[in-house]
């Protein structure tokens, strides 16, 4: 057929493809499927992302969330209330008492450490949840049980499955950002953000906050803008090509929507981290004019500009694991809590002053907490029976202490939590069942909190 009959029959049929391409730009497309990275909508819900301010390590309970006298009457002396579980056997002793002071916070009079004075200032707009408990002891499997509800490597974190069924509001950013320390890979690595078996698009990309922000995004600068426009459009005929003779390879599906998001977050990533056109008093209340709360600060910082962006879930992680604090707990909460503190009350804050709060959950959480003994002369062991996280935000009960431990700090006595049912619950703020958001593998239906194995519950007290 010649050029002239061809527009002449076809011009209607592509003047319509055409437009579907338009159409389908703004269609909300499910983030799992090969077609798109786009979104679905989900129910009417006050919740529609999540900032993760992951804490590896093992953040102390009773240093910093949950007061307990009972340390000081009993510091120094063995501990009263029978065997401990113990994570390094030849190094516990005696009851260690907390050093820091607590003091009551906000119209809810909500008791936290002097360590936390910035966390004080917005304590009315949190839910501190003082009874969590995990089935894992040690820290790749607690921190697997935390992102993804299973001990064992492999499967998809939280963040995957809410990506998975809500997708984003962003096209040019993914659903899933982890903006990651610049001193390295935390416990577990990559892991702490995986798919697992879910599609890859869900898996979470890493970014850092410096000019460099993702490497090799940025096209070598003697090449001109045309000719990389022309490259990018025949590589994308090329891979289109290719995925027609493989329709049903999900993997290469996803694989190619890296590659076009990648092009798009050529422009759109730089900007993103590039803070400087926030105005000085926002920078100030990050605490990006001060060595310490500056690197972590900025990061707060840059997911507030995400999730204003649309982007779904976004998590902060940290290099190795700082809190966990087997010696010298003391001066290493003080250290970090000088680092974190100011920023996790400035993005509550910002959210808040923004209108984002209310749609946007902050939770606050390690792995799991620390010993009421010491470790060695001035340290704490693992402790996966009564730890303290927090939320803020996303239709979370604000102002509101849940659950206790026992006077020691030790074991959850009243409304535990666990793993499980934080993950059912988050999944119900955000609009999600989680008996129903599954995924088959291996010729079942598998979800994240295999309720019927872990009989996890939503824990509407909190909500």
């Amino acid at each position: 057929m010649l050029r002239r009959s061809f527009l002449t029959h076809s011009a209607g049929g592509v003047g319509l493809l055409a437009l579907a391409q338009l159409l389908a730009a703004d269609r909300p497309v499910a983030a799992g499927t090969p077609a798109s990275h786009g979104a679905v909508r989900g129910p009417a819900t006050r919740a529609r992302s999540v900032i993760c301010l992951f804490q590896h390590g093992g953040p102390s309970q009773v240093d910093l969330f949950d007061p307990k006298p009972a340390l000081g009457k009993w510091d120094g002396k063995p501990y009263p209330n029978g065997k401990l579980e113990i994570h390094a056997e030849t190094q516990s002793g005696n009851v260690l008492a907390s050093p820091f002071k607590f003091r009551r916070h906000g119209k809810s009079g909500i008791e936290l450490s002097e360590l936390l004075p910035h966390l004080g200032s917005v304590i009315d707009d949190v839910t501190l949840i003082r009874s969590m408990t995990t089935p894992a002891v040690d820290h790749e499997a607690a921190l697997r049980c935390f992102h993804t509800g299973r001990r064992d490597a492999g499967f998809p974190t939280w963040g995957s499955w809410v990506t998975y069924a809500l997708g984003t509001d962003c096209q040019d950013l993914p659903a899933y950002i982890v903006l990651s320390d610049p001193g390295g890979l935390p416990i577990d690595g990559i892991r702490n953000w995986s798919a697992g078996w879910l599609p890859t698009i869900n898996q979470g990309t890493a970014l850092g906050v410096a000019d460099r922000a993702t490497v090799h995004l940025q096209p070598p600068a003697a090449m001109p803008q045309g000719a990389r426009q022309e490259q990018l459009a025949f590589l994308n005929r090329l891979n289109r090509h290719h995925l027609s003779h493989h329709p049903l390879n999900d993997d290469l599906a996803a694989r190619i929507q890296n590659f076009e998001l990648a092009a798009q977050m050529q422009t759109s990533v730089p900007d993103l981290v590039d803070v400087s056109g926030e105005t000085q008093a926002t920078q100030q209340m990050y605490g990006l004019d001060r060595q310490a709360t500056m690197e972590y600060g900025r990061r707060c910082l840059i997911a507030r500009r995400m999730v204003e962006r649309g982007v779904r879930f976004v998590q902060i992680s940290q290099s190795g694991q700082p809190w966990d604090t087997h010696s010298d707990n003391a001066n290493g909460l003080v250290e970090l809590c000088a680092k974190s503190d100011q920023p996790c009350a400035a993005l509550v804050r910002d959210l808040k002053q923004r209108g984002l709060l209310e749609s946007t959950i902050v939770i606050w959480a390690g792995e799991f907490g620390r010993l009421p003994i010491a470790q060695g002369v001035d340290g704490r062991d693992h402790n996966r029976h009564g730890f303290s996280i927090w939320i803020a935000g996303g239709g979370f009960r604000p102002g509101y202490v849940h659950g206790a431990t026992c006077e020691f700090g030790y074991s959850a006595v009243e409304d535990p939590v666990t793993v499980h049912d934080l993950h059912a619950t988050l999944l119900h703020a955000l609009g999600l069942d989680h008996r129903r958001l599954a995924y088959p593998r291996e010729g079942r239906e598998t979800s994240l909190t295999d309720a019927e194995v872990t009989q996890a519950r939503v824990v509407d007290a909190l909500l």
